[in-house]
């Protein structure tokens, strides 16, 4: 799939997200949207695995630790097939598994998450297990810039140098916002990169809103050393008024905040494919 077609392919689910929290009455649109382009890169381009080999012991491993934006990730492997895109329609309804955030009674969903700082460890311990085995598989996790004040995640970082598991990867959807405010005036934790390496791990810096340098980041090989791709990102990436806007972070757009998401995410389609044709 080349760049352009990813990038047309999340035009399609960035709409499907917004319609999608539109209609359950409940999303974390501003994030979704600012880590919607890593999924896109890694379910389209990166991951060994298909909705087929769901249960295969071979299998990459993907656990969405930012599991409050679980919204991007129904968008995405609908997508892909994992599960009928019609089953969205009953995201958080009574007794629908599509709950706001990744359980594992949905096919494909690794594990639940949502209570940050477990991602990372989670997958740490998948790794070892990979390693353990003699399996080449990959772990991939998807991290919060905020969810970084959780302690768990420093534990996991040393554990994961210390154990040279460079078959595990670390994405940060740096975005720089949480639900309160700038991650630098909440409880700051730059340098990043600077503090990563210090942990022992390789550290790549890339657009995260750009397929070509995602994919080169998390494919290029990093023997030795777990990855971390630090990711930078605008919330509410696509619509003008939800980007860089803290309270974008949990919201539902109202029918005309809808009409003119969809319609802005139209106009810049149009104008792509134009200019890229």
């Amino acid at each position: 799939m080349t760049d352009r077609d990813l990038a047309l392919k999340a035009f399609a689910l960035r709409r499907r997200m917004l319609c999608l929290i539109h209609e359950a009455g409940a999303g974390h649109t501003g994030g979704g949207l600012s880590c919607l382009d890593i999924l896109n890169v890694l379910y389209n381009r990166v991951l060994a695995l298909t909705p087929e080999t769901v249960a295969a012991p071979t299998r990459d491993r993907y656990v969405q630790s930012k599991g409050h934006c679980v919204e991007a990730l129904y968008a995405v492997m609908s997508d892909r097939g994992y599960f009928p895109d019609a089953d969205l329609n009953t995201v958080c309804h009574y007794r629908s598994y599509y709950v706001g955030h990744p359980t594992r009674k949905i096919r494909g969903m690794e594990m639940n998450t949502g209570a940050l700082g477990h991602g990372l460890p989670i997958c740490l311990g998948m790794a070892l297990a990979a390693k353990m085995d003699g399996a080449g598989y990959r772990v991939f996790t998807l991290l919060g810039d905020g969810e970084l004040a959780e302690g768990s995640n420093w534990e996991a970082a040393m554990a994961g140098a210390h154990y040279d598991l460079d078959n595990l990867v670390a994405i940060l959807d740096h975005n720089t916002l949480q639900i309160t405010g700038h991650t630098r005036d909440v409880m700051s934790n730059e340098p990043l990169d600077e503090k990563w390496r210090a942990f022992g791990w390789e550290v790549r810096t890339v657009d995260g809103h750009d397929y070509a340098a995602l994919t080169a980041a998390l494919t290029t090989p990093h023997p030795g050393k777990p990855l971390f791709v630090i990711a930078n990102t605008v919330k509410g990436k696509g619509v003008s008024f939800m980007e860089n806007v803290g309270k974008w972070h949990h919201g539902v757009p109202s029918d005309a905040e809808l009409a003119q998401a969809i319609a802005e995410l139209d106009a810049a389609e149009q104008k792509f494919r134009e200019t890229s044709a």
